[in-house]
């Protein structure tokens, strides 16, 4: 393995690796290139099965027959409702080969939610991974009279089912081979008539309206990032990836499946979200790609494996990751490693650090790399010392993922780095805010024009919602934000106001304050309705003597709950809040905390009950 020091392992590269102007087509040439190497695995039962090139052409053919043959349509949309598994690659590939548009939902999704995105969308054939997933669309279906079929990966408790309106994946990929037997040249055709100027995918991402946004995106804006990313850090037929995030969100889709499509790197999916920290450790992927509560688990991993090793094992490693933390320090300054800090760093891997990579399961990487959240500094040293360069990149779904990205071998802990090579990055001179230019900004919001001029300017520039700042090696750093979003350690935007709008609707809550930035999960700060809570508190005779002992009656606590389960009940589990504290101070308006409208100040109440907001995640 390379010292960390050395970076010559992980340059980028800026040739073209697989022709193509739109995603079927760089797919259906990588096929016709790399034939029976292997290009996915996925453990199932405790069994790693493999997918070759030409196993998985078969399948998407099979399966864009049998879309075909249900009378769909170029331009049309699909829509894929399932877990990370080898079928949603396989449906969203089969989907595009047709001229289709493909569109993901999060598995956690509420079946209302579901609803929305998949009539916003005009959805018309549904893919869904299971019984459980079925369930939402079989709730809703009554509400999309545009919804032709829906299509099931897994039948299993599904037997005995009889509708008309679902059939099995393994159904329509006969269905495709009847169809395709019958119109040899169909697949082909439309393939052909795919062009990159079309619509390809959408992406939906929260805004501040609370309703969820469908990012669209082209093959052109698609293939022109897919190689770009190649020119941040190149990855080839040589590496393991690891497949775990959402497919619907942007950072997997293109990160993931179409950059391991293009680059040829073995994409390998992990049996269930429980299972990453065992799958990781088999996989050994050569490039992670995860976001900061992956890592952050890790580290605390090794800190609790710690806490229980033999005091020989702690000295070790402080002795260890000591030397490692100098070597880094000497990196990141720009000063070379000298022989002697070179002998003292393999012994620091022999003693703790190897044995350490090999427990969070990256002793293989060639690098790591972090992104869709903000990432504390001091971890990206600790991976440094570790002997894994970590680099962070930035963007957002309407940039097509990463807009700007530190390279490997000049690293700026707490920095974004400098703009990728494949677009334009600036500040606005006016507000600081970031601005993205290039063919990798979206086409717009689906079905929303205004939002849309709102986003881009007559320019061309995106609008990003961060405010930033950049140093004079053209480095960005993120400040704040302009819009109040909240963006979860593990990557999911969220928009409060939706969450604080609906917890308002109760008669016994007044305001709520979502916090979550950057945090493991949600936990809101409320303010009671202190008349219709003392009514609660008389005809229940709980006993009260202020305010203060109101808020902290315990059949109070209960009633809140209650609200807030309710609440909870219409949201995803990512989206759902799990911890609350109630004002203890009875507020008017003269207070600071609240506006002249008698609304809490988000800012200055995240800031005033900081110690308590932290005691929530402690």
């Amino acid at each position: 393995m390379q010292g960390l020091w050395d970076t010559a392992h992980i340059q980028p590269r800026h040739d073209i690796v697989m022709p193509g102007e739109t995603i079927p087509a760089v797919f259906w040439n990588a096929v016709a290139s790399r034939g029976d190497r292997v290009w996915m695995r996925q453990k199932q039962f405790g069994i790693w099965h493999s997918w070759s090139w030409r196993q998985t052409a078969e399948a998407v053919r099979e399966i864009a027959g049998g879309l075909m043959a249900l009378g769909f349509a170029p331009g049309e949309c699909a829509s894929i409702l399932a877990n990370t598994v080898v079928e949603w690659v396989l449906a969203d590939l089969a989907v595009l080969s047709c001229g289709g548009v493909a569109n993901g939902i999060y598995p956690t999704d509420a079946a209302s939610q579901a609803h929305y995105i998949c009539e916003d969308s005009r959805t018309t054939v549904l893919f869904v991974e299971d019984d459980e997933q079925l369930d939402k669309a079989l709730e809703v279906r009554t509400g999309l009279p545009l919804l032709r079929k829906v299509i099931v990966f897994d039948m299993e408790g599904l037997r005995d089912l009889h509708d008309p309106g679902v059939m099995s994946l393994e159904a329509l990929r006969a269905l495709g081979r009847e169809h395709l037997q019958a119109h040899p040249k169909a697949l082909e055709q439309r393939i052909a008539a795919c062009r990159p100027e079309d619509l390809a995918i959408l992406v939906y991402t929260s805004g501040t309206t609370g309703k969820p946004k469908g990012a669209m995106h082209s093959h052109r804006g698609l293939v022109h990032t897919v190689r770009g990313y190649n020119t941040l850090v190149a990855q080839d037929e040589h590496d393991e990836r690891m497949c775990f995030l959402p497919l619907c969100h942007i950072a997997e889709r293109l990160g993931g499946e179409y950059f391991s499509m293009y680059t040829g790197a073995i994409l390998n999916f992990v049996e269930n979200p429980e299972t990453v920290p065992e799958n990781v450790r088999e996989i050994a992927p050569t490039v992670f790609t995860a976001v900061p509560r992956v890592w952050e688990k890790f580290y605390s991993s090794v800190m609790i494996a710690l806490k229980e090793a033999s005091g020989l094992q702690q000295a070790a490693y402080a002795w260890s990751i000591g030397v490692g933390s100098a070597i880094a320090e000497r990196v990141l300054a720009g000063r070379p490693v000298g022989a002697g800090w070179r002998l003292k760093f393999r012994l620091a891997r022999w003693l703790a650090l190897d044995n350490v990579r090999k427990l969070i399961g990256i002793h293989r990487a060639r690098f790591l790399v972090t992104g869709a959240a903000p990432i504390s500094p001091e971890l990206v040293k600790w991976y440094l010392a570790l002997g894994v360069p970590m680099v962070e990149v930035w963007g957002m779904t309407e940039t097509c993922g990463a807009a700007t990205g530190v390279p490997a071998g000049r690293i700026k802990p707490g920095s974004i780095g400098p703009a990728a090579g494949y677009n334009e990055v600036r500040l606005d001179p006016a507000t600081g805010e970031i601005l993205v230019r290039g063919t990798n900004v979206f086409m717009g919001y689906l079905n929303l024009p205004g939002k849309t001029a709102e986003t881009i300017d007559a320019d061309g520039w995106l609008h990003t919602g961060d405010v930033g700042t950049v140093d004079e090696d053209g480095y960005f750093r993120i400040t704040d934000r302009m819009k109040d979003i909240i963006i979860t350690a593990g990557g999911k935007n969220i928009t409060p106001s939706e969450l604080e709008n609906e917890l308002k609707f109760s008669p016994y809550i007044t305001d709520a304050v979502v916090i979550g930035d950057a945090r493991p999960y949600l936990t809101v700060i409320i303010m009671i309705d202190q008349e219709n809570v003392e009514k609660f508190a008389q005809d229940h005779d709980v006993p009260f003597s202020n305010y203060q002992s109101l808020t902290r009656a315990q059949e109070v606590q209960d009633l809140i709950q209650g609200e807030l389960d309710r609440v909870n009940a219409k949201f995803a589990r990512v989206e759902q809040i799990k911890k609350f504290f109630l004002l203890e101070t009875q507020l008017s308006a003269e207070d600071e905390e609240l506006t002249p409208t008698m609304k809490l100040k988000r800012k200055l109440v995240q800031a005033k009950y900081a110690e308590r907001i932290d005691a929530m995640y402690a």
